[in-house]
Parts: C-alpha cells; structure tokens; sequence
C-alpha cells in the first residue's frame, strides 16, 4: 500500500479542500510545498546557532535528521519540521561559556527526559500535563525565555549599532508592508539585507567561502559530562512539551481530525531529535509554528512534502560553503534580528494569556506571573552553598542554577502552592481554562487570516 494517497487527480484542490496528512499532491507540486517548509523554517533554525556559537551546517543537520525521525515515529500522521528551538538559547549562552561540550551535555540529557515524558503521555495520556502547567505558568515560562536574553541583544546591537539598525528597520518596514510568505520571511530577508550592508561596508571578508568546499560531513562534536548544567537545562522540557502539545492540537484542529493519541509519539521522538542532536554537536529541536504557517496558507498537510524538506535540509547541511556564508553573518546584524526576536518570544508568552483569558484579577494568577517574570528578567541566579542573586558567584558555590531554572520553579511551585492553601481556605480558586484551539485555516503565528 502507498504511503500517501494522490488527492484527486493531485494537480486542483477545491475551494474547500484539505490535503491530509496520508494524501498528497503530484510530486512537484509536493517538492515545491516542501521547498516552502524549507524557506519557512531556515530563518529561526539557522539563527540559534548564529548565536549560541554552534556550527549552523551542524546544527542543519540534525535538525533534518530530527524531522525524518519525528515523521517515522508518529507513522507519518503528523505533520511537523523540528527546527531549533529557541529555549535553548539562554542555558547553552551560560553553560558554553565555560565549555560548549557541557552545553551538550545539558542539550542530550533535556531530550533524554523530554523523550521519558513521551513515554509517560503514551501511558497516561495528558491531562496530567494540563494540571501540572495551566496556560497562566506555561505563559510565563515562554515570556522569560525571551525577556532573560534582552542583555545578549543589547551587547550584540551596541557592538555594530549601524548594521543593528540597518537590520532592524528593514525587518520593520518588511513585517508591516508585506503579507502572506514574505511577511513571514520577514527576518530572514532582514538578515539578508543586513548581510549585504555589511559586505557593501566592508564588515565582512569571504576568503573563509572560497575555501570552503562544496560537498562535505558538518563538523560534530561530542558532549562533556558536566551535571552542574543540568538545573540550567531541564525546566527547558517544560517549554517543550507545551510547544509540542500545541501543535498537535493546532494540526488536529485545521485537518479535522483527533491525533490526541500521537501526541506522546511527538513528545518522544522530538526527546529523541534533541538527544541525537547533543550527542553530535547540534541545537536542541521542536515543532515548528512557522511551517504551520505554510500549512495553514496551502491547505496541504501531506507529511510527504515534510519529507521533501528534511530531505532538502539535509543536502544543505551538507554544503560546507553554505555554511562558511551562514558563519560570516556579524554580530550587529544578529543584534538587529534578536531585540525583535526575543521581545517576540517574551510576547508569546503573553499571547498564552490573553488567547486562553487568564483572569489576572485573580491573586494566585497574578503571582504566579509577576513574580517569575521578574526572577527571568532580573537573571536571579541561586548558588547551591552561596546565596541567592544577581551578580558574581560566591567562591564555594557548588552548583550553579540559572534563571529559567529559578523562574519556571517558582512558577511552578506559586500557582500550585496558593492553589492548595487556597482550597484550604475555601477561597475561589482560578476559573479552569482550556487551551485555545486554532480556527481551521487560521495561521497559528498570527490572529489574521493572509
């Protein structure tokens, strides 16, 4: 039997027509929607390691080998890109400052646990998962992430202010005068533009290029065993599940279709992609929103197309010249990109709010955001056998935990601690919400239809 039934005659689609996940178009109409997935996700995936200093070709790679690996074990009936995931970015910014092999090392043990809740949903199905992490601490979570990094934009702008800016207002003028794939290409082509400013200026020099051969294995790189960085890792998992439990339900929503029963499938092999990934030198992975974007615009949800760009990355990958030009990119223009990115990310956090009404009049869902917010922003660090603070660590600390560790704790422990002192008071607890489902058609990454 086929893996992908042909749509009709594979060539028209209805006004109304949805292509599922087991149908497909012709194969070039399918080669050409999976070089869309290609475009749609390079732009994010290409920058984590722009920043946190990991080879992008690398990182490519596994992220290729993460998606082919995610279609197999949800037996091709979820369609999905995992690209780098952004949360990643502030622990691996503190573990690789004093090895990138122990950044590693914390990158393949958060996807070990990620792939044992995977295990673990199979079992017990999720609603464990929606009691432990209502929208009001996974909102928080997401908005820290972001907000914690303002810093790493900062330095990155001040150090080239006029290609900062030169990249800043094009990804502005790009997002607010365009729609539809432009618009969502809005920071690659802010790159871009960057790029070539910074080439006109003579920021940038290409003999690394030159040299650079055309076909060739991206450089890996084994992790260092350092259990110190692990508390700065794990509660990443927690930013993961709920990336990846959204877009079960997203796809679920516009194909019309339950794939509940995949979701810990999704959850363990995305544990599997990032542990792959940091046993070899790459960023840890997750589903992509942007190329539900795509599949909201096209209508096609046909895994094979998924295919087609993991397959597409992976020849990438593959390019040592590609990756010399991705390398050379400056840190001003990386700087134009992330005061944009990171404050988008801390705004996702806050979209989780006002999508699912949390009633902040309520004291335990003030708190639980407040307070966290302001460890994440402030960088409130704990020194096991120091103290707790902002600045430099007490000489006989023994661990060290960062604060997205601190912040989603604290979250974590608030909400659920003012919930059960509050049913031990008989005060009316926090009205039950459910997580917001996208409208059929409607693009997860943004309110307006294209």
């Amino acid at each position: 039997m086929a893996l992908w039934v042909k749509h009709g005659d594979g060539k028209k689609m209805g006004p109304g027509d949805v292509i599922s996940p087991n149908e497909r178009l012709t194969w070039p109409r399918t080669v050409g929607i999976g070089l869309q997935h290609i475009v749609a996700m390079f732009g994010a995936t290409f920058l984590v390691p722009l920043i946190t200093g990991f080879p992008p070709t690398t990182t490519l790679f596994f992220s290729a080998i993460s998606t082919m690996l995610f279609l197999l074990i949800t037996r091709n009936k979820v369609p999905s890109y995992l690209g780098s995931s952004f949360a990643f970015i502030s622990p691996v910014i503190a573990a690789s400052s004093g090895s990138m092999g122990a950044a590693l090392f914390g990158i393949s043990c958060t996807g070990a646990l990620l792939a044992i809740v995977g295990l673990i949903v199979m079992a017990a199905g999720t609603n464990w998962i929606n009691k432990l992490m209502p929208p009001v601490v996974t909102g928080v979570i997401v908005a820290l992430i972001g907000f914690n990094l303002a810093p790493v934009a900062y330095m990155n702008f001040m150090a080239q202010p006029l290609l900062a800016t030169i990249t800043f207002v094009s990804i502005i003028l790009i997002m607010a005068l365009s729609k539809g794939i432009i618009g969502r290409l809005a920071i690659l082509l802010g790159v871009v533009i960057g790029y070539i400013a910074a080439a006109i200026l003579g920021e940038i020099t290409f003999e690394s290029v030159a040299e650079a051969a055309w076909v060739g294995l991206p450089a890996f790189q084994l992790p260092e065993v350092n259990f110190s960085v692990l508390l700065m890792f794990l509660p990443v998992v927690l930013v993961l599940v709920a990336e990846n439990i959204g877009h079960v339900k997203s796809v679920a929503t516009m194909t019309g279709k339950n794939l509940d029963k995949y979701m810990g499938r999704a959850l363990f092999s995305d544990g599997i992609g990032t542990t792959i990934a940091g046993l070899g030198g790459g960023s840890g992975t997750t589903t992509y929103a942007e190329n539900i974007g795509v599949m909201a615009a096209t209508r096609v949800y046909s895994t094979a197309a998924y295919w087609v760009a993991g397959c597409g990355a992976l020849v990438l990958a593959l390019c040592p010249k590609f990756g010399a030009v991705i390398s050379l990119i400056p840190s001003g223009v990386l700087g134009g990109v992330t005061i944009i990115l990171y404050g988008m990310i801390g705004m996702l956090g806050v979209r989780i709010w006002v999508e699912n009404r949390v009633n902040f009049a309520n004291n335990v869902n003030m708190i639980t955001g407040a307070v966290p917010l302001v460890m994440g922003i402030a960088s409130f660090t704990l020194f096991v056998g120091g103290g707790l603070g902002v600045g430099q660590p007490i000489a006989d600390a023994a661990v060290e935990i960062g604060p997205i560790a601190v912040a989603s704790v604290s979250a974590l422990v608030i909400y659920h601690l003012m919930i059960a002192l509050n049913k031990l008071r008989g005060i009316e607890l926090p009205t039950p919400v459910e997580y917001k489902k996208i409208k059929e058609g409607q693009d997860a990454t943004s309110t307006e239809e294209d």
